[in-house]
């Protein structure tokens, strides 16, 4: 008689099938705030949470003193064992890795992990991610779908591979963006998302249910056509200075997308009398320009706004350099204009 799919895998891993998640050995990694959602949701749920990965402290503050990560802070809240290594091929920590026995590894928000790493549980590591994959790959998924004008997204688990956000699929929720949501609007909504979607995931890795699905190009797109759907992936690389940059002599809706996809980090900016301004939120002001792009038009009291090449952006919250955020009003009632 053949061996079962447990009876394989006890055999190959020496892995014993289990029945609740309390008897799953994880180890989790991650750094920030997105992160904790998930982690908690796990140890709520009863998971065995035998050790938590996350980057070493950091300076900052206005003594420049060392600051742990959201995610250690919740993991010393309750008493979980933190591995905080700075390099992830340092042989010590490599064997420390080792000897908590993990059945499986969850990511979240976390650095690149190198082969060693993410190849030693029996089960492997699962990664959440915050898009559709195969659709935007990459480090900022949630400011780049924004970015874009998408009216959807979503969550995905799925399973590490040597190539980043390419392994195979586990599970995916798809997640609306409203037509004014902000990247930091999304991204509370979507850690809460993906905090169940990952509870979802164990729970039927445990029952032994879950199918993964290799990622095509773009699902049902046949091997002859894989080279021009390449072309139809949407990726999401590392948010640099220039991308932040606003251009008013695009269209009204592509600024508006750029404030929103990038707020409230690391916030688009432009220039105001030579001084850089960082804009958190606008409304597109429906107007044919009588200026040139990038012009300001005030009354210096109640509205400020930039034109571009169909319409106005009015700026309602900004943060002048130098100065604290503030509210349009606010700002325009104590801002000396030049003569």
């Amino acid at each position: 008689m053949a061996a079962s799919k447990d009876q394989l895998l006890q055999r190959k891993f020496n892995f014993a099938p289990m029945k609740y998640l309390k008897d799953l050995r994880i180890v989790f990694m991650g750094t920030p705030e997105f992160a904790v959602t998930s982690l908690d949701t796990l140890l709520q749920a009863g998971c065995n949470i035998v050790g938590v990965i996350t980057a070493p402290d950091k300076p900052g503050g206005r003594g420049m003193e060392l600051q742990p990560s959201d995610v250690k802070k919740y993991a010393v809240q309750h008493n979980l064992n933190i591995l905080q290594p700075e390099k992830l091929k340092n042989p010590d920590f490599l064997a420390t890795l080792k000897a908590l026995h993990a059945d499986v590894q969850v990511v979240v928000a976390f650095r690149m992990l190198p082969e060693v790493v993410w190849n030693m549980p029996a089960l492997g590591t699962i990664n959440v991610h915050g898009s559709l994959l195969p659709q935007y790959r990459g480090a900022a998924p949630i400011n780049w779908a924004i970015i874009n004008g998408e009216k959807e997204t979503g969550v995905t688990t799925f399973k590490l591979q040597q190539e980043i956000d390419t392994g195979n699929i586990l599970m995916q929720q798809s997640l609306a963006i409203g037509d004014d949501e902000t990247t930091g609007e999304v991204h509370d909504r979507m850690k809460i998302a993906g905090a169940g979607l990952l509870l979802k995931t164990m729970e039927a890795l445990i029952a032994g249910n879950v199918t993964e699905q290799v990622q095509d190009s773009i699902p049902g797109i046949v091997e002859s056509e894989k080279e021009a759907a390449e072309k139809l992936l949407k990726h999401a690389p590392k948010i640099f200075t220039e991308t932040c940059l606003i251009n008013w002599a695009k269209p009204m809706q592509d600024v508006y997308n750029l404030i929103r996809g990038l707020s409230p980090y690391p916030a688009a900016f432009t220039f105001l009398n030579e001084k850089k301004m960082k804009v958190y939120k606008g409304s597109k002001v429906d107007t044919t320009p009588v200026t040139a792009p990038g012009k300001v038009e005030t009354d210096q009291k109640t509205f400020l706004q930039f034109a571009c090449i169909d319409g106005y952006i009015s700026i309602k919250e900004l943060q002048l350099e130098g100065k604290k955020k503030m509210m349009v009003e606010d700002f325009l009632r104590g801002y000396r204009w030049p003569v």
